[in-house]
């Protein structure tokens, strides 16, 4: 198995390269998918999450209202610890299952938008960055998400540099390109991830 970190600033298309690794064979965990599965209705997660909130961060149908926890946690470093000492373990947790559950072979790629703000890169075998200029960063969120440019400068300065994120990768794969082109360098870098992914495999005992 080949343990893959993949990682991009906001805006820098991350999602789509995963979306072509899943495509041609990779095994897919996502990191944030998970921490919204680990805090649904009815877990104990949410339960716990509630404890130490308070259910005024819930909606009325009981699912957890994430702006208003948002607005709790990013205002008071203190709860934004408390919330990610509930939600980290379960989200890691989660994880090692899904990893464990991987054929022997596979090429798991772990989707981590924040793998170079919490120093996670000795976690993997190999990190990917997909990497674009700050303009495009800031034309896709402002054209494609709909987010104003205020919002888009604050949310992108919160991250990393650009060069921090280059400074941990491996493979480092730029958006900043034709569809055809990234297509390809998505290809070549699948083709380099089966053959590092065989070779672990033919090292590995019996």
């Amino acid at each position: 198995m080949l343990k893959v970190g993949l990682t991009g600033g906001i805006g820098a298309g991350k999602s789509e390269v995963s979306r072509l690794l899943v495509e041609r064979g990779a095994v897919l965990i996502d990191a944030d998918r998970i921490a919204r599965e680990v805090v649904a209705p009815g877990t104990p997660g949410l339960a716990a999450v509630v404890d130490a909130f308070g259910k005024d961060v819930l909606t009325p149908d009981g699912t957890l209202d994430r702006p208003r926890l948002g607005s709790i946690v990013f205002a008071d470093p203190e709860r934004l610890a408390l919330l990610n000492s509930i939600v980290h373990p379960l989200v890691g947790a989660r994880s090692h299952d899904l990893e464990t559950a991987a054929p022997d072979d596979a090429v798991v790629v772990h989707d981590v938008p924040l793998l170079t703000e919490n120093g996670l890169a000795p976690l993997y075998d190999v990190v990917i960055v997909v990497d674009a200029g700050p303009d495009t960063q800031l034309d896709r969120l402002v054209r494609l998400r709909g987010m104003t440019e205020e919002d888009a400068r604050a949310r992108m300065a919160a991250q990393a540099t650009r060069e921090n994120r280059r400074a941990i990768a491996d493979i480092v794969i730029d958006n900043d390109v034709p569809w055809a082109e990234l297509e390809q360098r998505v290809q070549d870098v699948w083709d380099d991830l089966v053959r590092r992914a065989h070779a672990r495999g033919e090292a590995s005992p019996e």
